[in-house]
């Protein structure tokens, strides 16, 4: 991490990411890049269905390939990059056809490492192969839901999923979030965590960096009235007054409080519900 001379408060605590010696890319693939509209937390018919979001610096989005649709054809990271759009750092790959193509890289892959997607690869980080010839204990990420739709799990800075079971076709996959779940067994995940492992220990200093990132002023619901939230209202400062913790609609979140849907359709995918709250904390 790299820290900063206290010249202002905001400075004293203020961390980054040491890209320095990480990152190799002067500027990315343009063939790899398109623009998008920001939405700013809206949805199609314009109305606010994420809070506190908005603004921020410009950025083009980067078509990163969590398909991985190439397979038994060796690939070649060309550079390391950063992507505005996740926290894990992305590489530019040659594949042995001359295709290019931007990939999530794992923690410990360089500039000039090779990796490959099929289903007799090496165990080494970066390669890709299907569950059933992972070992149990081992570390994934990018792991897919179905067989075939793409990388959905394990995408963020540092995570990663840890193999503990194999059972009547399907691997059991404990998620970053403790969760146990079972993925069908011919499904995909690369080998070893993510990368940018730092990105949990950033603070960010100053309320300016978060407008730079697109997050807008949160107002705690206890300083305001309560026909605008249910921890509103009362004289001087108060705690929330209810035994529940709950979102400005009424809806029990966090906390410790189970929110999934009683019947989502993957609830018969659980083997262990995540851990939540001091539960958490002491796992």
């Amino acid at each position: 991490m790299k820290t900063y001379r206290p010249t202002s408060p905001s400075r004293r605590n203020m961390t980054t990411v040491t890209y320095r010696g990480v990152l190799t890319g002067d500027r990315p693939e343009k063939s790899l890049l398109r623009g998008f509209k920001a939405e700013a937390g809206r949805n199609n018919r314009g109305r606010i269905t994420v809070r506190h979001q908005g603004g921020g610096n410009k950025k083009l989005f980067r078509n990163v390939d969590f398909v991985y649709d190439k397979k038994e054809i060796p690939a070649k990271i060309l550079t390391v990059e950063y992507d505005p759009h996740r926290t894990g750092f992305i590489g530019l790959v040659c594949y042995a056809d001359g295709e290019k193509r931007y990939v999530l890289l794992p923690k410990g892959m360089k500039k000039g490492d090779k990796f490959i997607v099929s289903e007799t690869a090496e165990l080494k980080p970066g390669n890709r192969v299907t569950l059933n010839k992972i070992p149990v204990g081992a570390f994934v990420y990018n792991v897919e839901i179905k067989v075939g739709g793409g990388a959905k799990l394990c995408r963020s800075a540092g995570n990663f999923g840890q193999i503990v079971a194999n059972d009547a076709g399907f691997v059991h996959v404990k998620l970053p979030s403790t969760e146990i779940r079972k993925v069908p067994e011919k499904a995909w995940a690369c080998i070893g965590n993510v990368s940018n492992d730092e990105q949990w220990l950033v603070n960010i200093g100053k309320a300016g960096r978060s407008r730079w990132l697109g997050i807008r002023p949160t107002v705690r619901g206890s300083a305001m009235n309560p026909v605008d939230h249910p921890y509103g209202g009362g004289e001087g400062r108060q705690g929330r007054g209810l035994r529940f913790a709950k979102t400005l609609w009424g809806q029990h979140v966090g906390k410790g409080q189970k929110t999934r849907t009683p019947k989502k359709y993957s609830n018969h995918l659980v083997v262990s519900r995540r851990k939540v709250g001091k539960a958490k904390a002491e796992k």
